[in-house]
């Protein structure tokens, strides 16, 4: 019996996986809070000792005094984890907390290429939030909001301040909150569409991350790409199942 562990340390939420015999056994997303270590601590003693464990993600520093806990990167590891879960896929767009990825693969499933925008909020699942609370939805709420909104409104603020700024005047001008919702996720599309498109990406195409859960977003990269766009129940913890497989082997 072949056991393996990934830990995917983000902003804004902790991912963990165990893989047993090349299935999902066990897994789960706790926030990262205020005290992340703690959190990281207790999801590592679930473990039996002998079982190899590898981590990732923007916290992924906690564990670097622990020499015997390999780490990756981000990319290789949702890369393997997308691979993992949809084989064909050739590229990764990965909304984090606080950063958003476009990975390409080649036809064996090995990076290529790759962009990060980690400078701004923009297009992270952190301006989603924002964007929401504005509108008085939860990120469910506003993603439904999103679907059921009309186009014909445009976003041109891609700061989160400035953006706050569009929204309050939308509203006083009487649009409604669906159809500013569906502007502010075309606003994320479009500027990872334009990242997708620097680096030569093609489908079919994996959305990872907390993002993959925004069922609007897929459906407008669906639209935008003019490809299939993947998610799963398992897509947030893309990164984490990269970690187990590297472990595995």
């Amino acid at each position: 019996m072949t056991i393996s562990a990934g830990i995917d340390i983000g902003s804004s939420t902790i991912k963990f996986v165990v893989l047993e015999n090349g299935g999902i056994k066990r897994w789960e997303v706790v926030p990262s809070a205020s005290q992340p270590r703690i959190s990281v601590n207790a999801l590592l003693n679930t473990l039996e000792p002998d079982v190899a464990l590898v981590a990732t993600g923007y916290g992924r520093e906690l564990l670097k005094s622990n020499a015997s806990i390999p780490i990756i990167s981000e990319i290789k590891a949702h890369a393997s984890g997308a691979r993992f879960l949809f084989p064909a896929c050739r590229s990764i767009i990965d909304i984090g907390g606080q950063d958003v990825k476009v990975i390409a693969l080649d036809s064996a499933g090995k990076v290529a290429r790759f962009e990060m925008n980690d400078r701004c909020a923009a297009g992270t699942g952190r301006f989603l939030e924002v964007m929401a609370d504005k509108l008085d939805y939860s990120l469910e709420m506003f993603s439904s909001a999103a679907l059921k909104g009309k186009d014909g409104i445009k976003i041109s603020s891609i700061c989160t301040v400035f953006a706050e700024s569009e929204i309050i005047g939308l509203l006083n001008s009487g649009s409604s909150s669906d159809d500013i919702s569906r502007a502010l996720h075309w606003s994320v599309v479009n500027r990872i569409h334009t990242m997708f498109s620097r680096i030569g990406a093609i489908g079919p195409t994996v959305i990872t991350g907390g993002g993959a859960k925004n069922i609007a977003l897929a459906h407008l990269f669906r639209e935008i790409l003019k490809s299939d766009v993947f998610t799963s129940e398992y897509s947030q913890i893309a990164g984490s199942i990269g970690c187990a497989l590297a472990a595995r082997r």
